[in-house]
């Protein structure tokens, strides 16, 4: 703690002040009470670092709403941080059932007849942490560190998907010398638990000809075409019974993964921590080790490569040695297989207290779980014939848990052809029937089909060669977009996403690059004005 934050907290009617505040906090103005929040949260490496970053409209924004928790379905904090805004910029807004925000932002004079332009990014973001990590998602700030020219956060997700596109939109807000058409900016809600918000927007809630979805990845690049996806999820009722006597119980856990989006980078060969534990569970039976399962959990996101997985067995004293020394044994083989893509994997094997009520499942039923996590697809199921190295369709094995008594698995599917999402989701389904467990799809969501000769492209391409000396790369993406729900919603839109370069979204890795943002936001000033001069 710095020396003057010390003398700051010492200063006794500050904390009779702010224990006023936190008893009669709902008598408070919002508007006055986040600014004290902020103000008493905000580090000041954080101010350091604001002060370093360029366009500082845009990195204000983004600070203002990583200090706003916001994550999937739990959003209110947000939403109405983006109502309070519009209402002081009197702008014309509106919500609608789902929680998506629009503001409409009137158009430069001059340019009213110029064609409506709707800007989208999602306000929620994937909340994951490191396991030593006691960040409150729903509670806390997020922590900035800087990166070697890439910010990143603390132990947990940046938050930079989509907060940078959401950040953007804000500070065109503030920008006083851009000339613009009539603008939407539409914040939708609950995208990373399956385009929930997107799926919501009625015909009637926009009107613009065209849409920038800011939500992708790869500087330099526009995306025209995505994948469609659904998730899969199979149940399997057990039977539950007290260990034998004479058994201890033993802690297996795989930690250390780099995990990942499960769309974006399902084609790099990193490991699954759920596929990996049940490999080190099928060793140990096969050396001859039968135990009881009690417990098992992997994964925390449908949308994520599992970083990590464990369980808890019973089995006989006398094994004990036996397990420790295999467990070792396969640490090195897992690292070896994932030297590269996961230099921290690690497998323990650990003797744990439990109670003797603790309820377990049979050697069979423990079996059979281990041959049904061994059975389902993981990865890459084809490339696309016509884009080179572009993932066409690939399922993943995201969460297994212990939920009511039952074995719950969640998996989900993506593909640009609907024929070939369906061709895995019933393989994946098979495989769930076969074991007989309960089969459950939800969230399924379209693709969109890449249309090379949209206006829009045209724009985007001619924009960033004038800025930058060469055309952006054309591409697809292995990813569920809301650009495919809006598709659907509204085809007479012309439709593209772009953004800065983001890594390691979806995991405590998660970093946004400093340089990319700056010139993601020139180009997206340059768009707009250059759709302004174009007339309907």
């Amino acid at each position: 703690m710095s020396e003057s934050r010390t003398l700051f907290m010492a200063f006794e009617p500050w904390r009779f002040f702010a224990k006023f505040l936190s008893i009669h906090r709902s008598t408070f103005p919002s508007r006055l009470l986040r600014k004290k929040e902020v103000a008493t949260r905000e580090p000041h490496m954080t101010n350091k670092i604001l002060e370093k970053l360029r366009p500082k409209k845009l990195w204000q924004k983004f600070y203002e709403i990583s200090q706003i928790p916001r994550p999937s379905g739990k959003e209110e904090k947000i939403q109405n941080y983006l109502v309070e805004l519009a209402q002081k910029k009197g702008l014309n807004h509106r919500m609608d059932e789902a929680k998506n925000v629009l503001i409409e932002v009137p158009p430069s004079k001059g340019y009213e007849q110029a064609p409506v332009v709707t800007l989208q990014s999602h306000t929620d973001m994937v909340c994951i942490k490191r396991k030593s990590s006691k960040h409150n998602f729903e509670r806390d700030p997020i922590r900035w560190k800087l990166l070697d020219g890439w910010l990143g956060a603390k132990d947990t997700t940046l938050g930079a998907d989509n907060g940078i596109g959401v950040a953007a939109m804000l500070a065109l807000l503030e920008e006083r010398k851009l000339c613009h058409g009539p603008l939407e900016l539409l914040f939708t809600t609950d995208e990373e638990r399956g385009l929930v918000g997107a799926f919501c927007v009625q015909p009637s809630f926009l009107k613009g000809s065209y849409l920038l979805n800011l939500d992708s990845e790869e500087e330099g690049s526009v995306f025209i075409g995505c994948a469609g996806g659904v998730d899969t999820i199979g149940t399997l009722s057990l039977k539950w019974s007290s260990p034998p006597e004479g058994k201890i119980a033993y802690r297996v856990g795989l930690q250390g993964g780099s995990g990942g989006h499960s769309g974006l980078e399902i084609h790099r060969p990193r490991a699954n921590g759920i596929k990996l534990l049940a490999r080190a569970l099928h060793h140990l039976w096969e050396a001859g080790i039968q135990f009881y399962l009690a417990h098992l959990e992997g994964g925390s996101k449908r949308n994520a490569i599992p970083d990590r997985a464990e369980a808890v067995i019973f089995f006989s004293p006398a094994d004990k040695t036996k397990a420790q020394v295999l467990l070792a044994n396969l640490e090195t083989q897992f690292q070896q297989e994932f030297s590269q893509s996961d230099p921290q994997l690690e497998l323990s094997g650990k003797k744990v207290s439990a109670a003797k009520s603790q309820p377990v499942l049979s050697p069979a039923q423990s079996q059979k779980i281990v041959q049904l996590l061994l059975a389902l697809p993981h990865g890459v199921i084809a490339f696309d014939q016509h884009l080179e190295n572009f993932v066409q369709t690939s399922t993943n094995l995201a969460i297994v848990s212990i939920q009511e008594r039952k074995l719950v698995v969640e998996t989900s599917q993506r593909s640009s052809l609907e024929s070939a999402k369906q061709a895995v989701q019933a393989f994946v389904r098979s495989v769930f029937q076969l074991a007989g467990a309960k089969v459950k799809h939800a969230t399924d969501y379209p693709g969109w089909q890449p249309n090379p000769q949209s206006p829009l492209l045209k724009t985007l391409k001619e924009t960033h060669k004038k800025l930058f000396k060469r055309e952006p790369v054309v591409k697809a993406i292995h990813a569920g977009l809301e650009c495919g729900v809006f598709k659907r919603t509204f085809p007479h839109m012309h439709i593209a996403s772009f953004g800065p370069s983001i890594e390691g979204a979806h995991t405590p890795e998660e970093k946004v690059n400093l340089a990319s943002v700056q010139r993601f936001y020139r180009w997206l000033k340059e768009i707009l004005f250059h759709l302004a001069k174009s007339k309907k």
